[in-house]
């Protein structure tokens, strides 16, 4: 696929698709959120800081989980995503748990520059896990955020590192770091990802489920750490912190990583110890 209203249509229906996946493994998420539980881990806590009033926009929020659980801190949180299913799905977790936040069907570049026209500003600007590798163009994306926030306004984001990408199935490095960056396209789409961490990413309770095979394609592009950090800059945002994690929160990319406390993956020992994630907090000046 080389049009680019193809990849974000193949992408909303491989999406809405595996939401409903994920969803149907996790156990009574509104009471798990309305008893005072978090989705959020320790890594974007720390990076976010205190969100008490703040406005934050959740980009590609999937299903709002992590949104409703920055509303819970005190922040005004607006979720935006391209999947129907996911976007329906928050809207009703919402109502259910009595967490309040807005949530909005989009695209991220569409709906950023209708925010940056509008003049719709934000103190802090969030995205997480898995959100850089459905961005084709960094530099246009990088800018779109930097328009929606106020200044002194924080990006902050925690993503896994580009070098999990090096590994195999049996967890070879063989891969190549500088390979081309996209688009490719996945015939299998978006995984369950939410079955195979074994409730890792289902703090509320977890089911198993029959095996899933997604019937639509998925089109992705892979970024390494330079171009991320060139794109923030290039938007004129000041990078205040930036961390690397030995571990992965929640998701067992490869069957030989070892669970640890706190739902986290590590590699095991006799594979080389290389970060797995990485987090950034920039400010607009």
């Amino acid at each position: 696929m080389h049009d680019e209203s193809a990849w974000r249509e193949a992408n909303r229906l491989s999406w809405n698709a595996a939401t409903r996946v994920h969803n149907a493994h996790k156990v009574d998420q509104a009471g798990f959120l309305r008893g005072g539980g978090s989705t959020l881990f320790p890594e974007e806590l720390e990076l976010l800081g205190d969100v008490v009033g703040n406005r934050v926009v959740h980009l590609q929020c999937n299903a709002g989980q992590d949104s409703l659980s920055l509303a819970a801190l005190g922040a005004v949180v607006t979720g935006v995503d391209i999947s129907d299913e996911a976007i329906e799905f928050a809207r009703g977790l919402s109502r259910e748990s009595g967490i309040e936040a807005e949530f909005e069907r989009a695209d991220a570049y569409e709906w950023l520059e209708r925010a940056a026209r509008e003049a719709n500003v934000f103190d802090i600007a969030f995205a997480s896990y898995g959100f850089l590798c459905w961005l084709h163009d960094l530099d246009a994306w990088a800018r779109a955020v930097a328009g929606v926030l106020r200044p002194g306004g924080r990006f902050v984001c925690v993503e896994f590192h580009p070098l999990l990408g090096v590994f195999d199935e049996s967890l070879r490095a063989t891969g190549d770091y500088f390979k081309p960056r996209g688009p490719r396209t996945w015939d299998d789409g978006v995984s369950d990802y939410v079955g195979a961490s074994g409730g890792a990413l289902s703090p509320s309770g977890h089911r198993d489920g029959a095996p899933f095979v997604n019937p639509h394609p998925s089109v992705e592009f892979e970024w390494r750490i330079e171009d991320v950090l060139s794109a923030l800059a290039g938007a004129e945002l000041i990078l205040e912190r930036f961390r690397e994690y030995p571990f992965v929160n929640g998701d067992r990319f490869f069957d030989g990583m070892e669970e640890q406390e706190g739902r986290r993956f590590v590699m095991p020992e006799w594979v080389a110890q290389v970060p797995l994630m990485y987090g950034i907090s920039a400010r607009r000046s």
